[in-house]
C-alpha cells in the first residue's frame, strides 16, 4: 500500500527535527538483519546517546536536502538506516563497532561529518579514531617515554660509579 502525500511530509518533517540537532549522521545499509541483532543494535546506539532510524531514500533525501550539506552525497544501496548523533565520533563508532560482528548485514556507506557528506571510507576512518581516554594514554605514554629513558641511564651512570 503506497504511503500517502501527508503521511510522507510527517516522515520528512520527523526525519528533519531528528537530524537538525545532530552533528555527525551515518548511513548503513543492511541486510538480513534479524529482529533480535536489530534490537541489538538500537539498545548498544542508545546507550551511547545516538538515534537509529530506518527510512526511505527518496524521503531521507528530501530531508537532507533542507539543511544545505556540501558535497557529493554517496550511493546508498539496499535498505538504509541512519545513525545520528551529537557526538561526532559515536554513531560511526558504534555502528562500526557492531559491523564487526555482522560484516555479511550490516555496513557503513557514508556519512555527514561536520556539515560536509562523506564516504563509506572516510567515515571508517572516523570511527576508528580511539576514544578520548586512549589518546590521553597515549599522550602520555609519548611524554613519559623520554623520561623513562633518562632515569635508566642514570641509574646505569649510577651503578657503574659504585
Amino acid at each position: 500500500m503506497p504511503i500517502t502525500l501527508e503521511k510522507k511530509k510527517e516522515l520528512v518533517s520527523g526525519l528533519e527535527q531528528s537530524l537538525k540537532s545532530a552533528n555527525s549522521v551515518v548511513f548503513v545499509k543492511f541486510d538480513k538483519l534479524t529482529v533480535s541483532n536489530s534490537n541489538s543494535l538500537r539498545r548498544s546506539l542508545q546507550a551511547e546517546g545516538v538515534g537509529y532510524i530506518v527510512a526511505k531514500k527518496s524521503l531521507l533525501k528530501r530531508a537532507l536536502s533542507t539543511f544545505g550539506v556540501t558535497g557529493e552525497a554517496p550511493e546508498m544501496p539496499g535498505q538504509i538506516a541512519v545513525a545520528y548523533s551529537t557526538d561526532l565520533l559515536a554513531g560511526a563508532r558504534g555502528i562500526f563497532g557492531f559491523q564487526k560482528g555482522h560484516k555479511d548485514n550490516v555496513a557503513i556507506v557514508g556519512g555527514i561529518f561536520e556539515g560536509r557528506y562523506m564516504s563509506a571510507s572516510e567515515m571508517l576512518g572516523i570511527a576508528t579514531i580511539p576514544p578520548m581516554q586512549t589518546l590521553r594514554g597515549m599522550f602520555v605514554n609519548v611524554i613519559n617515554s623520554p623520561i623513562q629513558g633518562f632515569v635508566s641511564v642514570l641509574d646505569q651512570i649510577a651503578q657503574s660509579k659504585s
